[in-house]
C-alpha cells in the first residue's frame, strides 16, 4: 500500500528530455494591466510555464492537486489508472527522482497538502471517505472518517485543506456544503452551495472562497455562511466561466480561478479584483482542461506567504 522510494527514478526523465529540440509553446497570456505570472498547472497537462510563456518543467502524469514545495520538488496527486486504480501521491525532483509515494487504498485520492510540521494530508474517495496525515515514511499518523454519501465516491470530497486552527475545511459535492470539521469529526461551520463546490480556502480575513463548478460561480462565505461576495459569468461579457475547478486567492486580494471545461478556444485561467475587474487570462489551445493550479510569481516577484488554494 505504502511505498518510500529513495533516490529512484520516476517514471519521466527531465523535461529537457522530453521535448528535445525548440519548446513550441501555445501558451497565450493576456493583460491589459500589465500583469504576468508564472504557474504549476495541473490536469492532463502537468506542467510550470514561466511568466515569458516557456514551459520550464512538465510531466506526463495526470494529476489532480499538488504543490511546488519551497525545496524546488512537487508534490503530485497522481489520478487513478488501469495500473494505479486508487491514484497515488508523490514527491519528485524536477528531474524526475520520487523521493515519496503513497499508493491509494480505495477508489480515489483527490487531494494532498504539505503542512508545516512535515506531514502530507491526503483525502481518499471509497466507501471509507477519510482524511489522512501521512509521516514522511508514509505511514499514516491521523486519520478521520468523513459522513458523506458513499454511492457515488467521485463526489465525495474535493480539495480539503487543514487550517491553522488544527481544522479541516472540506468541500462535499455530493452534499453541496463545504464543512469544516475539527480533529474529532464535529462540524462547527458549513456553507450550501447550488451545485458541486471543489476548492474552499479560508482566507486572511476568515472568510471562506469557495468555487462552485457547474455553478459556474465563485463565493465567498461569511462565518455565519453567508455570501459576501460572488462572481459568475453574469459578471463578464465572454462568459470565461466553464466548469470552475481549481481557485487561488493572491495575497494582493485577488482571485484566480480556472475553467475547467473552456476546451481548445475558451479561457482556462481568469484573475479578478474584488471589484471584478479581469486583470490577466491565459489560454492554451489545448482541449485538456486546467484542474487546479498554483500561481508561483506575478511580474517577476514570488507570491508572497503560504498560497491559499
Amino acid at each position: 500500500m505504502i511505498d518510500l522510494i529513495s533516490r529512484r527514478r520516476f517514471l519521466f526523465a527531465p523535461a529537457v528530455a522530453l521535448l528535445p529540440g525548440p519548446r513550441r509553446s501555445f501558451a497565450a497570456a493576456h493583460s491589459d494591466s500589465g500583469v504576468s505570472h508564472s504557474f504549476l498547472a495541473f490536469g492532463a497537462h502537468t506542467y510550470i510555464l514561466s511568466e515569458d510563456g516557456k514551459t520550464v518543467w512538465e510531466s506526463p502524469e495526470n494529476t489532480r492537486d499538488g504543490w511546488l514545495l519551497p525545496n524546488g520538488h512537487l508534490l503530485l496527486v497522481v489520478t487513478r489508472s488501469r495500473g494505479q486504480h486508487g491514484g497515488r501521491v508523490i514527491e519528485v525532483t524536477r528531474s524526475g527522482e520520487t523521493v515519496f509515494r503513497y499508493d491509494g487504498t480505495q477508489d480515489e485520492v483527490n487531494t494532498a497538502q504539505p503542512l508545516p510540521d512535515g506531514r502530507i494530508l491526503v483525502t481518499e474517495a471509497g466507501t471509507r471517505p477519510r482524511i489522512l496525515e501521512l509521516d514522511r515514511k508514509g505511514e499514516i499518523q491521523f486519520e478521520l472518517n468523513l459522513d458523506c454519501q458513499t454511492e457515488n465516491s467521485h463526489s465525495q470530497s474535493r480539495m480539503t485543506r487543514k487550517l491553522a486552527n488544527g481544522n479541516y475545511l472540506v468541500p462535499l459535492m455530493g452534499e453541496r456544503e463545504v464543512r469544516e470539521y475539527t480533529p474529532t469529526g464535529k462540524v462547527v461551520w458549513r456553507a450550501s452551495t447550488p451545485h458541486w463546490p471543489f476548492t474552499a480556502i479560508r482566507t486572511a480575513k476568515g472568510t471562506s472562497l469557495v468555487t462552485g463548478t457547474q455553478a459556474n460561480q465563485v463565493f465567498e462565505f461569511d462565518s455565519a455562511g453567508k455570501i459576501l461576495w460572488q462572481v459568475s459569468n453574469d459578471d463578464f461579457a465572454d462568459n470565461p466561466m466553464a466548469g470552475v475547478c481549481g481557485a487561488q486567492r493572491l495575497a494582493n486580494g485577488n482571485t484566480v480561478f480556472t475553467s475547467y471545461q473552456a476546451g481548445a478556444e475558451g479561457t482556462k485561467l481568469t484573475e479578478v479584483t474584488p471589484e471584478k475587474k479581469v486583470v490577466w487570462t491565459y489560454r492554451d489551445g489545448r482541449k485538456q482542461g486546467i484542474h487546479h493550479f498554483q500561481i508561483l510569481t506575478t511580474n517577476g516577484e514570488k507570491e508572497r506567504g503560504t498560497p491559499l488554494r
